[in-house]
């Protein structure tokens, strides 16, 4: 990536810090997620080509309310400021807040100036989502409104002289119409932007810093068969190819033929040094007769460790430990303030004992839509770039109660099934997560004239842009049906189908 083409957002907070990050690549321009004290030096440092202020619960005039450095102001690069960020900019610039009498919450009718940079090629009237309790009442000297709604008298104002610009309302969220055009505009018509951040551009520029990094030393990826190791694992192996030796550890919990699709793709098309630790039997005796699903997340988090260092110890000494860590997990990690060690699976640590120099994350810039990108750049099928999200411990978390081997198999065949039945009629694309669940309900049913006793299984599906709230799937009637007949024929011990029609809150996605 160029060094003028970036973009930094300061986060006070804001619920949509993340959202309004991918919006600016989503234009093809590069951004990151900083704290909102950053220094200046490091601004400096880091020579943005904008800067965006996210929105935040806090009000200028609170105790504890987060500030920039004022300095800022003064460094002439354009900035943004959205929701509370246009009102700290107000108050650092000697405008007024005021605390409104009315909350102005939801989808929103903004009347704007579109002779303005900032709503080029908007109509006068617009549609945006509003979500804030104090408001700008007089704008700062300098400024001018243009934007406004019956409750807020100033939902947008601009400076154009210093390139400074205040929005009261989220164009980030998909309930703002046209709000990623807005976003466009402020990096096209006011920062000045070129719009250079592609995957192709990303895939070639770490290919080429890994193989500087990298040389001819040896590097140990943990592949788990999910979408992030799996991108990483390959990017690595087109960067320093032999030197790259994979473990995956199959804990036989995975989906049904899943290990043999991961072994097939990345030994056969990939021609990757990978060791497939084939550990069914050990992880479930492990589990043997546990119930409590945390139990079952650390069991199998410790057993991972155990096996990936006793295979790590066979190879010997490498220098990288390859993790498939991605943007977000460094900025919950606190906005990268501090390197940690991302859970393989997200239910244990990989062990700090296996001998290696340092650890390489070359997705770590990415959010999860980019790594899929990356993925298909790569030539990695597309299958298993969109293959659905999968939790760490994988089946053992949706068989309720203990595990056993022919529950593993119940599940994975009704599973498979279902995802079969929704791929066969084009909703694979539409839904963002499928699957189904052993319960550990058994109930009367017959079949061929005889009374059973049997499993039910439960199918859920979801429909979400975050994963952080998501609605139930309305899937027609006669695939819920034909998913329904085929589980009951063909999946031995199971004589009942249910689907689960709640969303999250107040469910969670998974049912452990």
């Amino acid at each position: 990536m160029k060094e003028n083409e970036l973009i930094l957002i300061l986060d006070f907070y804001g619920q949509y810090n993340q959202l309004i990050a991918r919006r600016v690549r989503e234009c093809n321009v590069y951004s990151e997620v900083v704290p909102y004290d950053i220094s200046i030096e490091k601004i400096k440092e880091k020579n943005p080509k904008g800067i965006i202020f996210t929105g935040g619960p806090a009000s200028v005039y609170g105790e504890d309310a987060p500030m920039c450095d004022k300095e800022i102001f003064n460094l002439g690069i354009p900035i943004l400021g959205i929701c509370y960020g246009m009102q700290l900019m107000t108050h650092v610039l000697g405008g007024e807040v005021k605390r409104a009498n009315k909350r102005e919450y939801g989808e929103t009718v903004v009347n704007i100036d579109n002779s303005s940079l900032l709503f080029e090629g908007f109509s006068d009237e617009n549609i945006f989502l509003m979500s804030h309790t104090d408001f700008v009442n007089e704008v700062p000297n300098g400024f001018k409104n243009i934007g406004h709604t019956n409750h807020c008298p100033n939902a947008a104002m601009e400076n154009v002289e210093k390139k400074f610009y205040g929005i009261q309302f989220h164009p980030e969220v998909n309930l703002s119409v046209n709000g990623t055009k807005l976003i466009r505009n402020f990096l096209y018509n006011i920062c000045g932007c070129s719009g250079d951040w592609t995957m192709t551009s990303f895939v070639e520029e770490s290919v080429k810093n890994l193989k500087e990094k990298i040389g001819d030393k040896k590097a140990l990826c943990a592949l788990s068969g999910g979408v992030d190791s799996s991108v990483a694992a390959v990017l690595l192996h087109k960067a320093i190819g032999k030197n790259l030796t994979c473990i995956f550890v199959d804990h036989g919990l995975l989906r049904k033929n899943e290990g043999d699709e991961v072994e097939d793709i990345f030994r056969n098309q990939f021609d990757i040094n990978l060791i497939r630790v084939n550990a069914k039997d050990r992880f479930l005796s492990k589990l043997k007769d546990v119930t409590d699903p945390e139990r079952k997340r650390k069991i199998i988090g410790e057993e991972f460790i155990r096996v990936f260092e006793e295979e790590a110890k066979k190879i010997g000494k490498v220098d990288y430990l390859v993790q498939g860590t991605i943007y977000p997990d460094v900025i919950e990690s606190g906005l990268g303030k501090g390197a940690v060690i991302k859970s393989h699976h997200n239910v244990g640590g990989l062990p700090d004992y296996v001998d290696f120099k340092e650890i390489v994350e070359p997705l770590r810039s990415l959010f999860k839509d980019e790594v899929r990108l990356t993925g298909l750049e790569l030539g990695i099928p597309e299958n298993l770039v969109y293959r659905q999200p999968f939790p760490g411990p994988g089946l053992a978390i949706r068989i309720i109660g203990d595990i056993t081997d022919d529950k593993l198999t119940i599940l994975k065949d009704a599973d498979s099934i279902f995802r079969e039945e929704i791929a066969n009629c084009g909703l694979n694309k539409e839904l963002n997560q499928y699957f189904a669940v052993l319960t550990n309900l058994k109930s009367v049913g017959v079949m061929g004239d005889e009374r059973t006793y049997d499993y039910t299984i439960a199918l859920r599906a979801v429909t979400t842009s975050d994963f952080m709230t998501a609605t139930w799937s309305k899937i027609p009637y006669e695939i819920l049906e034909k998913v329904s007949a085929r589980i009951v024929n063909e999946v031995k011990h199971v004589n009942r189908v249910v689907y689960d029609i709640t969303s999250k809150p107040p469910a969670t996605i998974e049912w452990e």
